[in-house]
Formats: C-alpha cells, structure tokens, sequence
C-alpha cells in the first residue's frame, strides 16, 4: 500500500479507493468469480457443518465445561464466517467484477470488520484450548478447581473485547492495525508454541516414570500402574487433538499473514491475497472435521444427533 495509507487520515478512504479500483483487479474477473463460487460452497458447508458441532456438544457431557465451552465459541466463530464473512467477500469480488464501486466499498469494509473480529476471536480461542490442556496435564487433580466455567466465560469475553479493539483500529490507522496484528500473532503462537512443547516434554517424563514404575510393581505384585498408563494415554489423544487444531490454523493463515506484509498493491500480489484469504476461510470449514476425526466424544454425539435427524418424523 502506498504511504499515504499508512499515515492516519483519510486512511479508510484511501484503502477502498484501492482495494475498489478497475484498475487494480483488470484482467482477474474469471478468478475472482471461480473464487466467488468456491466460497459460496464454503459458506453453506461451513454453517451447516458447525450447527451440527454446536448441536453435538450441546448434548455432550463427558467434556470438562469449560473445555467444552472454548469448542463451543471456536464452533460458533467459525458458523458465523460461513453466515457473515464469507458472502461478504463474495459480495466484495462480485462488485468489483460487475464494477459496482458503491456497493464494493461497504462489503469491503464488512468483510474486512467481520473478518479480523471472528479470525482474531479463532486464534485466540485455539490459543486458550492449547493452555487448557498444558493446565490439565500440570494440575492434576486442582485443574478443575482453578480452570471455572466462570473464569472460562470472563476469558472469553476479554477474547471478544481485544478482537473489537482490533477490528476497529483499521479505520484509525492502517499502520497501528498492522503492528496490532502482528504482536497478537506472534504472541499467540509464542504461547501456544511454548504450551506444546511443554506438554509434550512433561508426557516424556511422565510416561518413563510410569513405565518404570510399572516394571517395578509386575515384578512384585502383577498388574498395577495400568490405570496411570491408561490416564497418560487418553491426556495425550486429548493433546494432540488440540495440536491438530492449532496446527490446521497455523497453516491456512501463514500464507496470508506472510502476503499482508507486503504493502504493494500489485495485480499478482492481490489476486494472492484472495487464494491466501479463502485458505484462511477454510480453516473454519476443517476444524468440525477435525473435532469429528480427532475427538472421540464430539465423534460420537455428531453421530447420535445425525441418527435422530434421520430417524425423526417428518
């Protein structure tokens, strides 16, 4: 983007003169509208599959609460970029092809607000699902006394406040947004780097410790200690559960975060910016079939409540 862009005032204005220009997007209509048609699948796919997990998890149990409600707001983050972000895109690409500059600059500006407040919501969410299962694993049986459904509600309300903060800074200043965004980034993945690494460091130690205290006990007694490999093995499936999600998020945002950077406004840096950007819309439509392959109570509850919509009458 040109400087002027970054500097302040007129920032907004500035921003959809040339993100709503027929010289900017010349020559990509067909791939604007392929991407239009993708996205419209995606928006439809992505509601219904995350209406199911929202439904699913209503009715499961099993699930600590407030484990269950960090899924339940990633689950209805990701319904709402099917409901809102995604036609808002498709409205943006479709005005720019049918040159209709008016209606360009409001779903420009809806889909960037809506956008940056359900992503930055998502990766937060997915960030606290990482340090939720490195508390789990660290405080044992004081997890459930510490980790509260009110505490877990007042974290997700902050979740959402910081996301508004910085959905609305664009419209200040592009430059503040911009740096804004990369410190929030950096430090989510920094968290959630550190939360993994951690876990799996102390799973090793743990799991050698249980081993040999197992070798020790089949020895003397038969068959104790099996219970301790039994818990270790089903924390661990719950871990790396949560490691998919993170790692599904890291790679349907890196291309774009990586293209943000640069502020030219090129046609081939552009039309990257909308392959990265579906990439990132996609994220929302994977993550229900990640809670389905990787989380065997989710699994199971999707799998009752499919049956009972097939068996019930019409």
């Amino acid at each position: 983007m040109a400087m002027e862009n970054l500097t302040g005032e007129g920032n907004q204005e500035t921003y959809e003169q040339k993100f709503c220009s027929g010289e900017l997007t010349e020559g990509i209509h067909i791939q604007l509208k392929c991407l239009s048609a993708l996205n419209i699948f995606m928006s439809i796919f992505t509601f219904l599959e995350n209406t199911l997990i929202l439904v699913a998890l209503q009715r499961e149990s099993s699930l600590h609460p407030p484990t269950k409600l960090l899924f339940r707001c990633l689950a209805t983050t990701d319904l709402c970029v099917g409901l809102f972000t995604e036609p808002f895109i498709v409205a943006y690409w479709m005005s720019v092809v049918n040159e209709r500059w008016d209606i360009c600059r409001h779903a420009l500006a809806s889909s960037s607000v809506t956008g940056y407040f359900l992503c930055s919501v998502s990766l937060l969410t997915v960030t606290a699902i990482s340090v939720d299962r490195l508390l789990a694993l660290l405080l044992g049986l004081r997890y459930r006394q510490v980790v509260s459904l009110k505490r877990t509600y007042v974290i997700v309300t902050v979740f959402g406040v910081v996301s508004i903060v910085g959905a609305t800074l664009d419209f200040w200043n592009y430059l503040v947004s911009a740096y804004y965004n990369y410190v929030t980034l950096t430090l989510c993945l920094v968290v959630s780097l550190f939360s993994y690494t951690k876990i799996l460091i102390t799973l090793r130690q743990r799991q050698i410790q249980v081993s040999s205290f197992i070798h020790v006990q089949l020895s003397q007694q038969g068959q104790p200690g099996q219970t301790s490999q039994l818990n270790i093995e089903r924390y661990k499936k719950a871990a790396f559960s949560a490691l998919w999600l993170q790692l599904t998020l890291v790679v349907c945002y890196l291309p774009y975060g990586v293209l943000a950077a640069f502020w030219t406004t090129s046609l081939f840096i552009f039309l990257a910016r909308q392959f990265a950007l579906t990439l990132v819309l996609l994220n929302s439509s994977l993550n229900p079939i990640l809670y389905c392959w990787k989380i065997t109570e989710v699994r199971q509850a999707v799998k009752d409540t499919i049956r009972q919509l097939c068996h019930s009458p019409n």
